[in-house]
């Protein structure tokens, strides 16, 4: 149990792979807000 160890977490570490003992970290998904169209400048009329 260690370093060869494939079941392992610290096996996992040193092989570089995944599993249910070293799971992946989820990518956080960021939403963005789509742009608001620019306001026109209304013009006076005199």
């Amino acid at each position: 149990m260690g370093r060869g160890d494939q079941r392992s977490r610290r096996g996992k570490i040193v092989r570089g792979t995944y599993g249910s003992t070293r799971p992946r970290k989820k990518k956080k998904i960021t939403v963005t807000k789509p742009a608001e169209p620019a306001k026109k400048a209304k013009k006076k009329k005199e």
